[in-house]
């Protein structure tokens, strides 16, 4: 072990000895490692939150205006894909967030158009309501028979009856477009050619 003696100064630092004792440098012109290592790392992840915070504020501001034009659409997927760096770099890489809005436009339904089957209940206008062809139906649901007319206007005149009739059975008829079909008491009709 070697003892230093005080210096003639008063001073009870040894030469070369630092704050925290022999083997520090401290002077000018010596290598401060540690201080360049906190410094470039330190750097690197201010510069990295300053990109963040600037990505995070361009997204919502540029977006803003879209979206209140959009505010009745529906709402859009995001998707997050990482990218980390490859093993045998020789320092860790930041890791790098980027998020890809999908737009999803929901399929365009065609209107329902005429129906090819409908209840033995109501009036239809053919070529709207159901579509024109010839329909079967199995007979009355219930016991007073079931009534079918065809007829040129939904007047209810009895000079707008094309052809009428009452059925304890099965039974056709043959619709044409533009006319009025009414139905009472019958099972479903369903359309056979």
């Amino acid at each position: 072990m070697t003892f230093h003696q005080p210096s003639p100064s008063g001073d009870h630092n040894p030469q070369g000895a630092g704050p925290f004792g022999l083997g520090t440098p401290t002077g000018p012109g010596q290598p401060a490692r540690g201080r360049r290592r906190w410094l470039k790392y330190g750097a690197v992840a201010l510069v990295s939150l300053f990109i963040g915070v600037g990505i995070g504020n361009s997204d919502g501001s540029a977006e803003s205006g879209k979206r209140t034009a959009d505010s009745k659409a529906e709402p859009r997927p995001t998707v997050t894909v990482t990218k980390t760096a490859e093993a045998g770099t020789p320092e860790p890489a930041p890791t790098v967030t980027e998020t890809v809005k999908v737009t999803v436009k929901p399929k365009k339904t065609k209107k329902p158009g005429p129906a090819a089957s409908f209840s033995g209940e109501g009036e239809y206008l053919v070529g709207e309501d159901i579509k024109a062809g010839t329909y079967k139906t199995a007979g009355p649901d219930g016991g007073f028979g079931c009534y079918w007319e065809r007829s040129k206007d939904s007047s209810g005149e009895f000079g707008s009856i094309i052809s009428n009739n009452n059925l304890n059975g099965p039974g056709r008829v043959t619709l044409n477009k533009g006319e009025y079909f009414k139905t009472n008491r019958c099972q479903k009709w369903e359309r056979v050619g």
